[in-house]
């Protein structure tokens, strides 16, 4: 009688069964220590193929530990945001997107239950909830975070693989004539009228204004120098910083229109010597987004512009003059403190040269309108002067009756 062979004994990792019925697992860690699978199997076929498939993963380099990532989401995206070294205005922005839009649905999962699955599910319900812009910022978010994740090699896979979902489709922004910016400066009143005019025909940044101080400005040159930003967070804490991105940091040559009413601010308003910072409130405090805030909606709405044009779309007006006057991206770029894509373009410079033809241009160019604009008021006032005068069909063209019949 053959004697009964005995099972060839696993070189790599153990199978049992468990008094359930159902099939374990066992793999050796990095520590060379049997752990149990992440899950049981119904045959141990099953469970001897998931012991062959781990131990392949771990031969390449490819095996992640299926327990690394049972560590809490919103500890982990907290500590993802701590660790980015961000600009105040981002990680403001970063910490109301996870408290307000993930937390709520991932906060109490670990990082490796967040599945493809779930993140579709999550993002559709965020979608009837609140605007598709805000849905886009916030998926950007988690899926940066879970990249993250996998590099530490907590999972293996982002499940963030929704095509086009950080993609924002914004609505193309208003832009104003060169009319409605000089209606809105003077609608705003004169310790606010520079700030309108350097957001347009500078294409400066709110926060670059709040900043600007005396030493920044080169009467001479007519130049203004950007190099800070004191940004405004929602809890009115003022950040001193740099400019929004590293573009931001430019010089910008004014077109002389803007001479007369700068050197005019400098004289009324702005605080003394070289520190003094050009643009305060009435009482001598640095600039407050919410007292100008009120005072630019009033304005705004006095003007007809609409509700939704912001002071962030002044830039508009003085972007599309720039490029009207046929300047080089380049030059456009740096005028604006635009980073691009390309990443050469951010290491080239604009010569001043070219940035004062850009002035030069856009003086010319609003001038010009400003005189037309003008010339067409004055024609339709004389033409309503006329009107007044003209002989009524059918009347007498006696000259002496069409007098007493005007002057009647």
């Amino acid at each position: 009688m053959a004697r009964k062979r005995k099972p060839k004994k696993r070189r790599y990792g153990s199978v049992r069964r468990l008094p359930s019925g159902r099939w374990q697992a066992r793999y050796p860690d990095a520590n060379g220590d049997l752990r149990a699978a992440p899950e049981t199997f119904e045959t141990k076929t099953a469970a001897e193929v998931w012991l062959t498939q781990t131990e392949a993963d771990q031969t390449r380099g490819d095996w992640v530990d299926p327990h690394a990532g049972a560590v809490n989401f919103l500890e982990y995206a907290t500590k993802w945001i701590d660790e980015r070294g961000l600009s105040a205005t981002t990680d403001e922005l970063y910490r109301r997107l996870l408290r307000l839009h993930l937390e709520p649905t991932f906060g109490e999962l670990d990082v490796n239950e967040i599945s493809a699955a779930k993140v579709r599910t999550w993002r559709a319900e965020r979608l009837t909830a609140t605007g598709a812009t805000t849905v886009a910022k916030s998926y950007r978010l988690l899926k940066a975070i879970m990249e993250t994740a996998v590099d530490d090699e907590l999972i293996r896979r982002n499940p963030c693989r929704i095509k086009g979902a950080g993609k924002e489709e914004a609505d193309e922004r208003p832009i104003a004539t060169v009319e409605q910016v000089f209606d809105l400066a003077d609608a705003i009143g004169l310790r606010w009228r520079l700030m309108i005019l350097l957001g347009a025909f500078a294409s400066m940044r709110p926060e670059e204004l709040a900043e600007l101080r005396r030493k920044d400005i080169d009467l001479d040159e007519g130049a203004i120098w950007v190099k800070r930003a004191a940004p405004e967070l929602a809890t009115g804490r003022r950040v001193l910083g740099d400019p929004k991105s590293r573009a931001g940091k430019r010089a910008i040559v004014l077109p002389q229109f803007v001479l007369t009413d700068l050197r005019q601010h400098l004289d009324w308003f702005a605080e003394q010597g070289p520190e003094g910072l050009v643009f305060v409130g009435e009482r001598g405090a640095p600039f407050r987004r919410s007292t100008f805030g009120r005072k630019y909606r009033k304005a705004r709405k006095k003007v007809g512009l609409p509700d939704e044009f912001r002071f962030y779309d002044l830039r508009g007006t003085g972007n599309t003059l720039a490029a009207d006057t046929g300047a080089k991206l380049k030059d456009l770029m740096v005028r604006a403190g635009h980073s691009s894509a390309r990443a050469q373009l951010i290491y080239q410079h604009s010569q001043k040269r070219h940035q004062r033809k850009i002035a030069s241009a856009i003086d010319a160019d609003v001038r010009r309108q400003r005189q037309q604009a003008a010339e067409h008021e004055e024609r339709t006032g004389e033409l309503a002067t006329v009107h007044r005068f003209v002989v009524p069909t059918g009347t007498s063209e006696d000259p002496g009756e069409a007098a007493a019949m005007a002057e009647r």
